[in-house]
């Protein structure tokens, strides 16, 4: 199976500039591509579209620069699109599940730039990395990569930070489980409330989160296109980098665990997109990262060999009695312990939730 490690590097000022010339490169190639594509009829193949928009322009002076970087990450690039219009139709079809996927964007030269070497275009050296086109850098080797990789991406970030991604084929640990399921129940206060009784708490964002409203309100106050509002961006995005970073480490840290030490993870099938539209609830929500954590927790339950299921998000879990089935029906959200008064049993809310989960699930 495949795995990707991505380590952080710090260029010198003369592979910045060549990184520069080379994200502007394939940002251009794509966007003349896609350019192209929404002005035909009919959606040129792959080999048409890198023969027009790269082998032919780099004749013309209008993108004669383009023949300054490795014609790799161009391929690549065009690639990229045609995975992005594949997943657009599968999408519109019925054939590709879960959220929809909308129709391919320009790529601005304000986001997050990256560009993939694939082949004979860069090698991996114990302490180096070389590509074609900007020369060695010098990785933090945080863990040894377990084999050689078949492709590496460099990506900029909105923060301007630097990051070499690899993909390499790796073979899946043989773990065996402690237990055989849990239900876990999702909230915001208590991020997770596993079937166990235990409680899972997420770091704090407040101070963060308020620190980037700050931010906001500045850059609202600033001129378009003043150097201002260029650097308060920055800070916007170094400060999001930030809660990013904090919400990655915890997600991926919890599900780890939870998949290491169980056979069969069950989740609840949430309506996030619905949850939110409720303006009072939907920032608490978004900064949880809930989808994020599913994903981790799905492609790890793959990785392991566990069992990972969803039940449907209309099973009753809040409002029947874990230990009798008695239905006492819905509950105001600020009520978090129940009596049960068919059999007289103590709950708390998101412990009996997780508990009615697990066996639904089972």
């Amino acid at each position: 199976m495949k795995a990707r490690y991505q380590y952080r590097f710090y260029p010198t000022d003369q592979q910045k500039q060549s990184l520069a010339q080379l994200f502007g490169c394939v940002r251009v190639v794509y966007n003349d591509a896609l350019a192209l594509c929404k002005n035909a009829e009919k959606n040129p193949t792959i080999g048409d579209l890198q023969k027009i928009v790269i082998t032919q322009a780099k004749k013309t002076p209008e993108r004669e620069w383009l023949k300054g970087v490795s014609n790799s990450p161009l391929q690549q690039s065009i690639a990229d699109l045609g995975v992005a219009f594949k997943n657009f139709f599968d999408s519109c079809s019925g054939r590709r599940k879960g959220q929809k996927v909308g129709y391919p964007k320009f790529k601005k030269k304000e986001s997050s730039q990256s560009a993939r070497f694939v082949g004979t275009n860069f090698n991996v050296s114990k302490k180096s990395v070389y590509m074609v086109g900007v020369g060695n850098v010098q990785p933090v080797w945080s863990r040894e990569l377990p084999a050689l990789p078949s492709s590496v991406t460099v990506i900029k970030d909105c923060g301007n930070r630097y990051f070499l991604s690899f993909v390499v084929e790796i073979e899946a640990p043989q773990i065996p489980a402690q237990s055989q399921s849990v239900g876990i129940d999702l909230g915001i206060k208590t991020f997770a409330t596993l079937s166990t009784g235990e409680f899972v708490h997420s770091p704090s964002y407040v101070a963060l989160d308020c620190k980037v409203r700050k931010l906001q309100k500045q850059l609202a106050r600033c001129e378009k296109g003043s150097n201002r509002r260029k650097v308060v961006a920055l800070k916007i995005a170094k400060t999001h980098n930030k809660i990013a970073d904090l919400r990655k480490d915890f997600l991926h840290k919890l599900s780890t665990r939870l998949v290491v030490e169980n056979q069969s993870i069950i989740l609840e099938d949430l309506n996030v997109s619905g949850m939110m539209k409720n303006r009072k609830l939907s920032r608490a929500i978004s900064i949880q990262g809930w989808y994020t954590f599913r994903s981790l927790v799905e492609g790890k339950c793959a990785k392991f060999g566990r069992d990972f299921k969803v039940i449907s998000r209309w099973e009753p879990t809040s409002q029947i009695c874990s230990s009798c089935g008695f239905k006492w029906g819905k509950l105001d959200l600020k009520i978090r312990e129940v009596k049960c008064l068919n059999c007289g049993q103590h709950h708390d809310r998101d412990v009996n939730a997780a508990i009615n989960i697990q066996k639904v699930g089972m």
